[in-house]
């Protein structure tokens, strides 16, 4: 077992067989699978991620990480490193973290600014980031009519603490600030940024939308790495998704072929938004003063767009981008689910593992 290669990926491949096919097809049907992994890739994404996780047990204390990459042009699955070493098994470092269920903190945003630009709204649409009481039953100043719970009331922050006043949604977006964010999903609605997530991929938020309420475009409910990768790798097409798949062909032990990779790609949203998140997430002149100009989310003369996350808790920190042709997206944190320190943040533990690999 300790000479397997990709073990996460051959894992999933295998999960996929035995799902389709039977445990008794796989191991006595002699079928010969060709999967769409790109080693080379596979090799620098593993290195990546190693080198990361092993910085960020230091930095943040955030022992693992997981990333994956798709062709953004065939959603094709060509890197998969589903934790920082699969043989750690104390760590469960056999779990596939690309798979499981995440909170995604404000890489969730792009839903909501999608919904809002279809409605009408336009990057120049000027929201507030000023301290807002979102529950009409609390008071400006967040307190909670008598005898209720204090939670009922919703007044979140910005990750720096600060507010800017007036600001453009660009701003909001590029800058990731909370307070505006939760306004355009509340212009945007819940009902209909939910829908936009769905017809992108995500499969995992089915509950009412009362369930998520407005903390949902903070990362209010659960996500996969892998189908968050997959619907960014839709933006790079203009709003042309495909399934992520890890397979191109089957065949039999008699060499039929009884599989075949077919392109099942349908235009999931009007291309014109689209490309205005697109080109939102990638103007590195608006994500100033929230993220260093040139820095991590940025590649050396290429245009890419990118969006950070981080969860509740410092639980969870994300980074996904992608360029016309490749997308990938980085996880970093804990499996037993224990926070980071503070300031282990999308940007600062997930941004630098994405970058080297990209």
């Amino acid at each position: 077992a300790y000479g397997i290669r990709a073990p996460h990926f051959v894992m999933y491949i295998r999960e996929i067989l035995a799902d389709r096919y039977g445990e008794e097809m796989i191991e006595s049907g002699g079928l010969k699978v060709l999967t769409t992994l790109d080693w080379q890739l596979q090799e620098i994404a593993e290195e990546a991620v190693k080198k990361g996780a092993d910085r960020n047990k230091t930095a943040w204390q955030a022992s693992n990480a997981a990333l994956v990459a798709l062709d953004a042009t065939t959603s094709q699955i060509l890197a998969m490193v589903g934790s920082r070493d699969y043989f750690e098994l104390e760590n469960s470092g056999n779990v596939n973290v690309t798979t499981r269920v995440r909170q995604p903190g404000s890489a969730f945003k792009p839903f909501a600014y999608l919904t809002a630009f279809r409605k009408g709204y336009t990057p120049d649409t000027v929201i507030f980031d000023v301290p807002t009481e979102f529950n009409p039953n609390c008071t400006p100043d967040g307190k909670p009519p008598p005898r209720a719970k204090e939670d009922i009331c919703y007044h979140p922050q910005n990750y720096d603490e600060k507010f800017r006043g007036p600001v453009t949604m660009r701003q909001g977006l590029a800058q990731s600030l909370n307070v505006p964010s939760v306004q355009v999903l509340y212009l945007a609605g819940l009902r209909e940024t939910l829908e936009t997530a769905r017809q992108f991929g995500i499969t995992t938020l089915n509950e009412p939308p009362g369930y998520y309420g407005l903390p949902l475009v903070l990362g209010g409910g659960g996500v996969k790495l892998l189908e968050m990768v997959d619907a960014f790798a839709a933006f790079a097409q203009d709003g042309l998704w495909r399934p992520a798949t890890p397979i191109l062909r089957i065949e039999d032990a008699n060499g039929e072929v009884i599989e075949e990779y077919r392109d099942e790609s349908k235009q999931v949203f009007d291309a014109r938004y689209v490309r205005i998140v697109n080109d939102v997430m990638s103007d590195d002149a608006a994500r100033v003063p929230s993220f260093q100009p040139g820095g991590p989310l940025t590649l050396p003369g290429r245009p890419v767009a990118t969006k950070t996350g981080t969860s509740q808790d410092y639980r969870d920190a994300w980074t996904i981008g992608y360029t016309t042709t490749l997308a990938a997206g980085v996880w970093v944190g804990n499996n037993d689910n224990a926070p980071m320190v503070k300031g282990g943040a999308g940007v600062m533990a997930a941004a630098p593992i994405w970058r080297e690999f990209m």
